[in-house]
């Protein structure tokens, strides 16, 4: 398993922990608690790797609201509060790497979602992800993918 996949396991694995406590009850010392467990829980210990992380957590987080306005908007069927914890922010990871990190190529960002999702979400979690992924990317302008 590559560094950066690890590093997105560990991001799901604390996004899923903060979310279940509720994004409006942490803080800064909370998230970085919570990271910093799971990182050390999976034995990433390359400072590179660890800043990949932290970098991807803490974008999320800053950037929920629009990651959330996305998710709302290519998953409009299902209300943001029903899709199940694993989906949700394997979706949220996902959009954050494909719209506003410039670190993660869109299809590389995509296929790791699918991946991370098949394997810690439900039977039909990596269709799903597929699903929203893809249609975001289809409104992708031509220089962007």
């Amino acid at each position: 398993m590559g560094s950066r996949h690890l590093c997105r396991i560990i991001v799901l694995q604390a996004l899923y922990e903060l979310d279940f406590l509720g994004f409006d009850k942490i803080n800064e010392k909370i998230i970085n608690q919570t990271l910093e467990r799971n990182i050390q829980a999976n034995g990433l210990d390359v400072a590179e790797k660890k800043e990949f992380a932290y970098a991807l957590v803490n974008g999320i987080i800053k950037n929920l609201s629009a990651v959330n306005d996305c998710l709302k908007k290519y998953a409009a069927q299902w209300p943001l509060n029903q899709i199940t914890l694993i989906d949700r922010n394997v979706l949220r990871l996902g959009i954050y790497e494909m719209l506003l990190s410039q670190e993660t190529p869109p299809k590389v960002a995509i296929d790791e979602a699918i991946e991370v999702a098949k394997v810690f979400g439900g039977d039909s979690s990596g269709k799903f992800v597929n699903g929203v992924l893809g249609a975001i990317y289809d409104q992708l302008p031509a220089d962007k993918k």
